[in-house]
């Protein structure tokens, strides 16, 4: 399916070190616009907040399916300390 937006991609695993932000189990979905806000506690017992967009409509079944899903899910945050390279 194309997409008016490009994605770059990814750097390979090698050239980029990931380094773990956060561990996050959710404790609540909540449906927005066009997607979710997932929130809950990290193992460093801070609260975060995930906005999730999806640029395709959802219909109510696949909302409450996907809803269904990622409340009984955890999140791993990573994040690379290289600079990313402008285009």
């Amino acid at each position: 399916m194309a997409t008016s937006r490009t994605r770059a991609a990814p750097p390979t695993a090698a050239a980029v070190a990931f380094r773990q932000i956060a561990q996050i189990e959710v404790e609540a979905v909540t449906p927005s616009q066009h997607g979710f806000i997932l929130t809950g506690a990290g193992s460093d017992h801070a609260r975060y907040r995930f906005d999730m967009y999806f640029e395709l409509p959802l219909d109510q079944r696949t909302r409450t399916v996907l809803g269904e899903l990622l409340s009984q899910s955890d999140l791993t945050v990573y994040r690379s300390d290289t600079p990313a390279r402008n285009s």
